[in-house]
């Protein structure tokens, strides 16, 4: 029997066939949409999106890869690659309106208008809830997507503008388009989750007024990835994600004066500052229509602690939910990671001493022993000096001795070679500042 996914995937492209054939009047182009919409709704009832992609012209969906549908429908997807669609991504609020009205753009507007702007031209025709796009990689799930570092530091930023936007708008209480936001997000997921080190690295955020966004942004790429080790679904992952990106909207919302202080807070700051997971609470309440309890849930939690000692004060003893553990976790680790204008960052050896310290007490020691196996104690991208007096790139981590990870020796030339250092007597000493004595190794760092 045919699963929902793949019956998706199969009525989705019939009707993209009809459409290219009759016109939207035409009693086959209805019967069409009608299978398709049917399909999607019940692929989509326990999901909160479907995404389909066309990897090397073979059509995927879930993980899995259709081969025997790809030689049916070869044609089909090789219209929708010339107009540099590889990913068509169908969130759950879709109407048939919205489908209808999809389908019969891909069949009649040109290439050309399609690859200027696809998002702008389904905008336009109201089209909301479907977005179409390229993939990252060569697998349509595989983490870690483009290796094209200017294309990255572009994707990052516009990221962080389309954050901006989306939070300044809560803060607001205006209307987001959280269909967008999430989009977003998942290209977030798809190019930079595992690889937090290398991009902080090689970027340089000038604008202290971005710091705060640049901060939350982090949190989620994070919490994205250590729920997805955790082995949340990618629904799921993008839960995390989103509650990650709001968790802070209170502080946010307190005072800018406060937050871009030169010096440490008085108590009396601190005290007004601690009563910005309330206020987050209560303004994301507004949005459960929209993104779902979790983010407010989030927002009031993040600082309660393991052992339920932080605040705010409750007047019951319950554990926060997973997620807020996760963006615990995360957030301190990025807050100790980034550069702020009262203290110099730590350096990575240091930052696990310091949260380890608080193992069971602010933090999950499950979740954190986790997190530190999917990061390591020296992260993917770091720049090391080792015991032989060589210089390298930390490449991968080793969970079985998240000390000792593989690097590529990079300097000096006549060293350069790749080391597991599980299998060598060769150990880090330290770590290279890459805005510091590191900054000669940057180039390694893009992998």
């Amino acid at each position: 029997m045919i699963n929902k996914h793949k019956k998706a995937v199969v009525h989705l492209f019939s009707a993209i066939q009809a459409g290219k054939l009759y016109s939207r009047n035409h009693p086959v182009f209805h019967e069409a949409i009608e299978k398709s919409n049917k399909s999607l709704q019940e692929a989509l009832e326990n999901k909160t999106e479907l995404i389909i992609g066309m990897v090397d012209e073979e059509l995927a969906c879930e993980e899995e890869i259709y081969f025997d549908l790809s030689r049916r429908l070869k044609s089909s997807i090789l219209y929708l690659l010339e107009r540099n669609i590889e990913k068509i991504y169908i969130h759950k609020t879709f109407s048939p309106d919205e489908l209808s009205e999809f389908v019969s753009l891909l069949s009649t507007l040109t290439k050309d208008k399609l690859q200027k702007d696809s998002q702008k031209v389904l905008a336009l025709h109201g089209i909301r809830n479907i977005k179409t796009g390229k993939l990252k990689d060569d697998s349509l799930f595989q983490i870690g997507g483009t290796d094209d570092w200017e294309a990255l530091k572009k994707l990052y930023e516009t990221s962080i503008d389309t954050y901006v936007s989306s939070i300044e708008r809560v803060l607001n209480l205006e209307v987001i388009d959280y269909i967008d936001l999430r989009f977003n997000l998942l290209n977030v997921m798809e190019n930079f989750i595992g690889r937090h080190q290398e991009i902080m690295s090689l970027l340089q955020i000038k604008s202290k007024d971005l710091l705060t966004f640049v901060h939350l942004l982090n949190v989620s790429i994070l919490a994205m990835h250590l729920s997805s080790k955790l082995g949340f679904s990618k629904d799921e992952v993008l839960d995390v994600g989103v509650a990650a990106l709001f968790h802070d909207v209170g502080k946010i919302y307190i005072s800018s004066q406060i937050l871009r202080k030169d010096s440490k807070l008085t108590d009396q700051e601190y005290l007004k500052i601690k009563d910005h997971a309330i206020l987050g609470a209560r303004i994301l309440n507004e949005y459960t229509d929209t993104m779902g309890v979790l983010p407010a849930i989030v927002a009031f939690e993040h600082h309660l602690r393991y052992d339920v000692k932080g605040y705010p004060k409750v007047a019951y003893l319950k554990q926060p939910f997973i997620a807020s553990f996760i963006v615990s976790i995360c957030d301190v680790y990025d807050a100790l990671a980034q550069k702020r204008t009262y203290k110099k960052d730590s350096p990575p050896n240091e930052i696990y001493e310091i949260m380890i310290k608080e193992r069971k007490k602010l933090f999950h020691p499950q979740i954190l022993d986790r997190f530190f196996k999917v990061t390591g104690v020296w992260p993917v991208g770091s720049i090391v000096s080792l015991s032989d007096k060589s210089i390298a790139v930390v490449r991968e981590i080793n969970e079985q001795d998240i000390f000792r990870p593989k690097v590529e020796v990079v300097a000096p030339e006549k060293k350069r070679r790749f080391l597991d250092l599980e299998k060598e007597k060769i150990k880090i000493v330290e770590p290279l500042n890459p805005y510091g004595e590191g900054k000669d190794y940057l180039d390694f760092v893009k992998r």
